[in-house]
């Protein structure tokens, strides 16, 4: 009877192929067990591997180490390798999919490649014939591997589609594009339509999450969206790093930019339509880094300059300077702040106040950024020699009433500016200074004299942007009556009539703030005040001095912002100092 049992068992064992036989062999699984899930597989058309991995009769880590042991085959952890740094074209992609294998590098005629089953002939014989090169096995886990080629052979059309989600609807024609460029030397491998219809999603989220900018940055091994709201930056989008090349090249032709050129950084504008008669205008910057083009692109929203003054969030008393300084027939104001603190939509809602039929405006930007009907607007471009000072000297022969100069950058462009204020007209500009006082001492160390600041700036303005407290989930928040008081609380302030809130944050918000509050610092330039500029006094001095005319610090703004429940004390604590 052994006899005959014997011939039987060994016909059993062999009926299964290498991967089996090798797990029956190490005592992983019972013979029987092998050729039921093989026999199931076969019935299935499936594949061994899964059906073992699947139910459970082998993990995938045993049969990872197990094989390395049989086969005298390497073990490799694929969590550890980056996906986006695998060769590229080497093994057709259908290969790869057939048989599960990834090729993760190519030494000299060989290729080593990952597999979970170096016991199939056929995949090697596969790949020898396909490529002419040899093969060495190195061993991976199943799970891990079956992901990582999905990962690895999942075109970048594919890729860029989940990201966009097939509820989106693609209208190339609501992009306003430029003539196309027969330059175009992108070398991608993109499709045009995947990536044009990827763009115009970016645009039309950003525009609907209330962001200011997006930023597209290209990194050697990947590639991310990001999107400023509420001024913080948050990551959005990772496509596929091959998609840097078009998007690129799609970007600066609807921007008007040359394609062709990658050294330099550019300039350019392109428009969205967003609803029947709705544009909104986006200004595009194209800068050269290690691994491609990073380019951000500013959402200017024409509406946000017709808001009016009151939307901005200046106090009553802040509101009644600035509107009386911007009622006098000439004169200066400055409005000053870092980048992206508000400081063009401020000017453009004084210019939309004063903008009448029987009223000259002229303006000199790089770039113009909100088109405003019935301002003559004026883009400066150093290259071809129009500057800031060339503009105003044209300005001046074209009888204006009112300018406006987009930065007051150099001694050249401020001593034409003032000498406009003081010859009858009214001037509107920005400077780049931490508060009110120091922007009168920064004008001086540009050059200058005391005379021409006293006698022509009749109003400096400086201001932040700080996240406003989501209305519906902020929560009252006890804070230390010491901690108040270090942040600038006056203790006739704390008097209990008013309660501190904290960011809690909800799926109607950003992390417990919606939107953002302007905080101002609006300064006159009283009497007292120039007669500490003619004396060259600090600002210090002026600082004081205004303190005592009752214009508040932009600290002591915000937390005028923190009793209003407006905002929160960690915010404005962030975004201004004593």
């Amino acid at each position: 009877m052994a006899v005959v049992e014997s011939p039987s068992k060994e016909t059993s064992v062999m009926a299964l192929p290498g991967l089996g036989r090798a797990l029956v062999a190490a005592g992983k699984l019972d013979q029987k067990a092998a050729e039921e899930i093989y026999a199931k597989a076969q019935t299935g058309r499936t594949n061994f591997i899964s059906e073992l991995t699947g139910s459970g009769a082998v993990s995938a880590f045993d049969l990872a180490h197990t094989m390395s042991s049989a086969f005298g085959a390497p073990l490799v952890d694929l969590d550890a390798i980056d996906v986006n740094r695998l060769p590229k074209g080497l093994l057709d992609p259908k290969i790869c999919l057939d048989y599960r294998v990834v090729v993760l590098s190519k030494r000299g005629n060989r290729l080593v490649v990952a597999t979970a089953d170096p016991a199939d002939q056929s995949a090697g014989e596969k790949i020898k014939f396909a490529t002419q090169l040899g093969v060495d096995w190195i061993i991976a886990e199943f799970d891990k591997l079956s992901k990582m080629v999905e990962q690895s052979t999942t075109t970048t059309s594919e890729a860029i589609d989940s990201i966009i989600g097939t509820e989106f609807e693609f209208d190339e024609a609501s992009m306003e594009a430029a003539p196309t460029d027969t330059n175009d030397v992108s070398t991608s491998e993109v499709d045009d339509a995947p990536v044009v219809k990827f763009l115009q999603k970016m645009l039309l989220d950003a525009f609907n999450m209330r962001a200011s900018d997006l930023h597209f940055e290209p990194y050697e091994f990947n590639y991310r969206v990001r999107f400023r709201i509420d001024g913080e930056l948050r990551e959005i989008a990772s496509p596929p790093p091959a998609i840097k090349e078009k998007l690129a090249s799609r970007i600066k032709v609807i921007s008007r930019m040359d394609i062709s050129e990658k050294r330099i950084p550019q300039d350019g504008k392109m428009k969205l339509k967003v609803g029947p008669d709705r544009v909104i205008d986006f200004r595009v910057s194209t800068l050269p880094t290690l691994f491609g083009e990073k380019i951000v692109i500013r959402i200017l929203d024409p509406s946000s300059a017709k808001l009016g003054i009151d939307a901005l969030g200046y106090e009553p008393e802040e509101k009644t300077r600035l509107l009386k300084a911007i009622e006098r027939p000439y004169g200066m104001i400055l409005v000053t702040g870092p980048t992206g603190s508000g400081k063009t939509v401020s000017l453009y809602t004084c210019l939309n106040l004063l903008n009448k039929p029987g009223v000259n405006i002229a303006t000199a930007e790089d770039p113009s950024e909100i088109n405003l009907p019935g301002v003559n607007q004026v883009n400066v471009n150093e290259k071809a020699g129009l500057t800031f000072a060339a503009a105003l000297k044209s300005f001046l022969r074209q009888d204006p009433d009112i300018i406006m100069v987009g930065e007051i950058r150099d001694l050249e462009t401020a001593d034409i500016a003032i000498k406009a204020a003081q010859t009858g007209h009214l001037v509107l500009s920005t400077l780049h200074t931490n508060d009110a006082p120091t922007t009168l001492t920064r004008m001086r160390n540009m050059g200058i004299a005391p005379f021409n600041i006293a006698s022509s700036v009749i109003l400096i303005t400086a201001q932040r942007l700080a996240r406003r407290l989501c209305v519906n989930c902020k929560a009252a928040v006890e804070i230390p009556r010491e901690a108040l008081l270090d942040a600038g609380f006056e203790e006739e302030e704390l008097d209990g009539s008013w309660i501190p809130y904290r960011p809690v944050g909800c799926p109607l918000c950003n992390n417990g703030y919606k939107g953002r509050v302007g905080i101002y610092q609006v300064m006159p330039i009283s009497e007292e005040i120039q007669r500490i500029i003619l004396r060259d006094g600090s600002a210090l001095e002026i600082s004081e001095q205004a303190r005592q005319e009752g214009v508040r610090s932009l600290r002591g703004s915000g937390l005028n912002k923190v009793k209003q429940g407006m905002t929160s004390l960690e915010e404005v604590l962030a975004v201004t100092n004593l």
